[in-house]
């Protein structure tokens, strides 16, 4: 497995995250063929990084109201 070098990546909270500071998803979009995504409550965590296009099928199951698969 090929490492991915996160020093000085930008992450950015989602939207669905609530301001109480539980469940806060971070992604980063530094980067065209994948998607790292961590929790923003361990921010010097584990990152768990997933495929570009099955990140944007997940968001727009998740935007349209569906279960992904």
């Amino acid at each position: 497995m090929r490492s991915i070098d996160l020093t000085a990546a930008s992450w950015r909270r989602s939207s669905y995250s609530n301001q109480d500071g539980g469940a806060c998803l971070e992604v980063c979009d530094d980067f065209a063929t994948v998607v790292p995504v961590r929790d923003s409550k361990v921010p010097h965590g584990p990152v768990l990084v997933f495929p570009a296009g099955a990140w944007a099928s997940f968001v727009s199951a998740v935007k349209g109201g569906r279960t992904p698969r």
